[in-house]
């Protein structure tokens, strides 16, 4: 079945290449064979035209060779623009395409894979984020009981912090870090945390612009992060001058 369905889409797929080629060269046979077909009737004309006297020998010599110089090149026109653009070069490229991607794919990818569906999918990300939630919990349950001086509540807040920000939990990623800063002041940490409280606000809050410019007052001068935080810097005042 799903090589039915890869024919199927490779024709589609070459469909708009496929049907420019096919009338581009049905037209230039069909403009061969009306230039051939006029010339032609040109040279019945002239045949006529002696037969009744109203051309001279000559003259109908002179018109002959013409029009036949005109059949000559009608005739080969076709051909040169064939010898530009083969019609049958392309049209074996084109046969070419799906033959080498299904050799990539069978290369390269897994036919035998199943099939994904998304229920399936949702399901086990519902389990994933609830396994999350609970040893997240568990995280913040044993920071609550470290006493303030241990020196893993630090480090905890920091790996608290990071793993909500990593689901886009970022009010929650904020208070971990500010949390982390309570402890001890890091500027990084103080714009991750700025950056978290504008992002879990949709703009720069007052407390996150102080937080930008104590990390940036803070902050070494071959800091990565100084532009990120001067363009928040930036944008908080002008969001304070027009509110």
């Amino acid at each position: 079945m799903i090589w039915l369905s890869i024919a199927l889409l490779s024709l589609l797929a070459l469909a708009p290449a496929a049907i420019p080629l096919w009338r581009r060269t049905r037209q230039v046979r069909d403009e061969r064979s009306a230039a051939l077909a006029l010339h032609e009737a040109q040279l019945s004309e002239i045949d006529r035209d002696l037969a009744i006297g109203l051309i001279a020998p000559a003259e109908h010599d002179i018109a002959r060779l013409e029009i036949q110089r005109r059949i000559l090149v009608a005739d080969t026109a076709p051909a040169e623009a064939a010898d530009a653009i083969s019609p049958t070069l392309v049209w074996v490229a084109l046969g070419l395409i799906p033959l080498v991607a299904v050799g990539l794919y069978l290369t390269n990818g897994v036919p035998s894979l199943p099939a994904q569906p998304l229920g399936p999918r949702l399901v086990a990300q519902h389990e994933q984020n609830t396994k999350n939630d609970t040893i997240l919990n568990k995280l913040k349950q044993t920071l609550a009981q470290l006493p303030a001086d241990d020196p893993n509540l630090r480090q905890g807040y920091l790996l608290l912090g990071q793993a909500e920000a990593s689901r886009e939990h970022y009010a929650e990623a904020a208070a971990a870090w500010q949390h982390a800063l309570d402890l001890s002041f890091d500027p990084e940490i103080a714009a991750r945390t700025g950056e978290a409280l504008t992002r879990a606000n949709g703009h720069v809050t007052p407390e996150a612009l102080a937080l930008f410019r104590k990390a940036l007052d803070a902050a070494p001068k071959d800091a990565p992060w100084r532009g990120a935080a001067q363009a928040r810097i930036a944008q908080g005042e002008h969001d304070q001058d027009n509110p």
